[in-house]
Order: C-alpha cells, then sequence, then structure tokens
C-alpha cells in the first residue's frame, strides 16, 4: 500500500465535513447502504457500540497470533526475571545471613546491610525495565494485528511477531514519554507535599495542615494527568501503523484527540470497565476451583498427629491451587492487556476516518488491481541459495511496501528493451561517367 492511500498519510478531511461520510435517511422509507466492512471493523465513523463489538471481533479472529505473542513474551520475560534474580541472590548470598538472621540483641553491620540495599535497589531497576519492555512488545503486536483486521487480510504469528519488534523501540519510547509527561503533575503535588510534610513532623508541634494539604495538591495534579493521558493515548497505534517515532506519535495522538476529548475519553473509559469485568469472569472459576479443591485437604489436616510433617496431599492441594489461581490470573491478564489495547486502537482508526478520510483511502487502495507480474526467465543452472537482493517482492512479503509501512521501498521495475533497429544501408557515390544526353 502506498503512503497516500493509507495509513501513513494524513490524509483530507472526509465528504460532508470532520464527520465523514454518512446521512440520514431519506423520505419513503429509504435507508442508506449499510457501510463497506472488509474485515471486523465497518469503515465508517464509529460509536460505542461498534467499537465494543469490532474489538470482541478481532479478537476472535485473531486471538491464535495475539495469544502466542503475549505467551512468547511472557515466557522471555520470565527467564529473563528468573536470571537476573538468580544473578543478585548469588552476588550477596554471604550477606544474606547476617542482614536477615542476625545474632540476638545485634543490628546487621553496613558491610553487610549496603550490598543487600544496592543488589535490591539494581534488581528491581532491571525487573521493571524488562516489564515495560514486554509491556512494549505486547502493545505494538496490538496494532499490527488490527491493522490487517481493518484490511480483510489474514495475519501470522510470524509475522505479527516481526512488526512488533520492528516497532518496539518507537512504542517504547512513546510510553516513557507518556508515563513521564502524564506522572509529572502527581510528581510535582508529591515534591510539593513530601517537604511540607518532613517540616511538620519534625517540629516541636505537628499540624494536621499537612495531612489536609495532601488531597487538595493531588486532585488538581490528578486530573491534569488524566486529561494528558487520554490526549497522548493513541500514541503506540500512532507508532504502529504509521511507523512514526516517539515525539511524532506524541504530537499526532494530541491532534487526532482535539476536539474530542470527552467522548475519547468516555468510551475508553467504558471500555476499561468492560476488560475489568470480563477479565475479573475469567479469573474467578480458576480461583473457586483451586480453593474448592483445597477443602478436603484441609478437613484431613485437622485429624494428623502433632510434630507430624505436611501431608503429601496437603502439599498437592496447594500446588493445585496456585497453579489454579496462576492460570487463571495470567489468561484473564492477557485479555485485559489485549482488548483494552485493541479497544484504543480502535480509537485511532475511528479519529482517521472521522478526519482524514481513512475510510475511502483504504476501499480506493483495496480495489486498486494488483500490478500483474511478467514471465521470469529460468537460467540452465540456478544457483541453490539465491540472493536476496534478487527475489521477487510480493504482496505477502513482510518487506514490501504497505500501507502500514509507507517507507518501504518498492521493487524495482526491470528497464525494458530497447527496440532494435536495423541500420539503414549505405548509399554508394555515383562514380560512373556522364552518359550523353539525347537531343
Amino acid at each position: 500500500m502506498t503512503q497516500n492511500a493509507g495509513w501513513g498519510s494524513t490524509g483530507a478531511p472526509g465528504p460532508g465535513g470532520p464527520a465523514g461520510p454518512g446521512g440520514a435517511p431519506h423520505w419513503g422509507g429509504w435507508a442508506p447502504p449499510p457501510p463497506p466492512q472488509p474485515g471486523t471493523v465497518p469503515l465508517k465513523p464509529l460509536g460505542l457500540g461498534d467499537v465494543v463489538s469490532a474489538t470482541f471481533a478481532t479478537l476472535g479472529r485473531h486471538w491464535k497470533q495475539l495469544a502466542g505473542v503475549m505467551l512468547a513474551v511472557l515466557g522471555l520475560c520470565l527467564l529473563v526475571m528468573g536470571l537476573l534474580a538468580g544473578i543478585a541472590v548469588a552476588a550477596v548470598y554471604d550477606h544474606i545471613e547476617p542482614v536477615f538472621d542476625p545474632p540476638y540483641g545485634q543490628d546487621p553491620a553496613a558491610e553487610h546491610l549496603t550490598p543487600i540495599i544496592v543488589a535490591g535497589v539494581t534488581l528491581f531497576v532491571l525487573l521493571f525495565a524488562v516489564g515495560l519492555l514486554s509491556m512494549a512488545v505486547v502493545t505494538a503486536a496490538c496494532p499490527a494485528v488490527l491493522q490487517q483486521a481493518v484490511l480483510g487480510r489474514p495475519t501470522t504469528f510470524r509475522a505479527t511477531w516481526r512488526t512488533a519488534l520492528r516497532r518496539t523501540p518507537s512504542v517504547l519510547g512513546t510510553l516513557v514519554l507518556t508515563g513521564l509527561i502524564a506522572g509529572a503533575p502527581v510528581l510535582a503535588a508529591m515534591a510539593v507535599w513530601i517537604p511540607v510534610m518532613v517540616v511538620s513532623v519534625s517540629g516541636d508541634d505537628p499540624s494536621p495542615a499537612a495531612l489536609v494539604l495532601l488531597p487538595v495538591l493531588l486532585l488538581p495534579a490528578a486530573a491534569v494527568s488524566v486529561w494528558l493521558g487520554t490526549r497522548l493515548s493513541l500514541a503506540p497505534a500512532v507508532a504502529v501503523m504509521e511507523n512514526a517515532g516517539p515525539g511524532t506519535a506524541l504530537r499526532r495522538s494530541a491532534a487526532l484527540v482535539k476536539g474530542d476529548w470527552w467522548r475519547i475519553f468516555g468510551i475508553t473509559l467504558v471500555g476499561s470497565m468492560i476488560a475489568m469485568s470480563i477479565a475479573y469472569m475469567i479469573q474467578m472459576p480458576f480461583q473457586l476451583i483451586g480453593t474448592f479443591g483445597m477443602i478436603p485437604i484441609m478437613a484431613e489436616t485437622g485429624e494428623v498427629a502433632e510434630g507430624s510433617g505436611p501431608p503429601t496431599g496437603m502439599i498437592v492441594a496447594l500446588a493445585f491451587a496456585f497453579l489454579c489461581i496462576m492460570v487463571g490470573g495470567g489468561v484473564s491478564q492477557m485479555f485485559q492487556i489485549g482488548y483494552t489495547q485493541l479497544f484504543s486502537n480502535l480509537l485511532y482508526v475511528d479519529q482517521r476516518i472521522r478526519r482524514e478520510n481513512l475510510a475511502q483511502a483504504i476501499l480506493a487502495e483495496l480495489a486498486a488491481p494488483a500490478p500483474a507480474a511478467g514471465p521470469v526467465p529460468t537460467p540452465a543452472n540456478p544457483p541453490a541459495n539465491p540472493p536476496a537482493d534478487t527475489l521477487a517482492h510480493t504482496l505477502t512479503d513482510s518487506d514490501a511496501p504497505t500501507v502500514a509501512h509507507p517507507d518501504r521501498p518498492g521493487p524495482r521495475p526491470e528497464p525494458r528493451p530497447e527496440p532494435k533497429t536495423e541500420p539503414e544501408p549505405e548509399t554508394e557515390p555515383d562514380t560512373l561517367p556522364d552518359r550523353p544526353k539525347d537531343d
């Protein structure tokens, strides 16, 4: 797909103004035809019901790709976190016992306490970075899937994974900048309140006014943070679907949300409530199964003689309950993340349809005929491994230019052979003697 026809283009206002295509039915009971829908999303300005149904439809059609990416990211994340925790414990192993089990009546020595604190802070920072990176990969995968769902084209786990990894740096930058910008008012309020609280407590007569000051500062700061977060909520979708950098994605999100802040905030709030409710409903059966599975074992443990170790059945029941809770929590968390991200990405598509005539651009590109491929001559002895630059790009090639990746170079057209023209025969000079002319 080309830039002028798709996601990377800012486009022009749709027919009829910012509201885009559509109109009211005329007299005589005539109703306009339904909007075109090549994929899971109708190409029209979306309401709340349209966004909810399109999100479920996208999850139902592409849940395998999303679940595969999320499970791969979760497995790698747990593996890296486990390695980091093991390295940290091994580095301060000799200091653990003196700190957590010091001699009676003695405090841990500074030579043992300092390495534990340094290792703990370092481990926390590294685990936070790994978790944020994992979240960026999952956040980049959701727009990649939605982009193909809107176009009605199938996708694979490999294509989704490659797109997510390629756009992860940009998405990570948008997440970090959004967190810093949206959280700045709350941090400023805390920076003002903490010194006031310290001075009030350290004085001879502590004043309760410092406690009252906290909500006075936090309430307006939280309101500003919510406003900023909503203005920048479409930045991850812009970073993936428009191949934009973090700064460009933030500016584009603010421009798309401008004028529709309340509508986007309300729809986003409803979508978050739906995601949390369904995630809780998914998690509850696993918790109930794990809890009720422990009741018979717990009843039998009351009859166990004192001094004996825990029975094997109790250990198995505890492991089963823990496994059920972990599986239920993981499945519910995956659903909540995927649904929330797709919901937010659909708001980006809706704003592009309303303001930049994205629907007509998509329809025009889908209707454009695919370029016909001419016959390719086959060499007598083809190489076993042809070079990559000689392979023909197709529409299914992940490196081919698409509507989501307009900056990819297209296939180079082969030069047409020039028509061969035979040289004109040279005229010999007339060297014969002049003939006598008849009178």
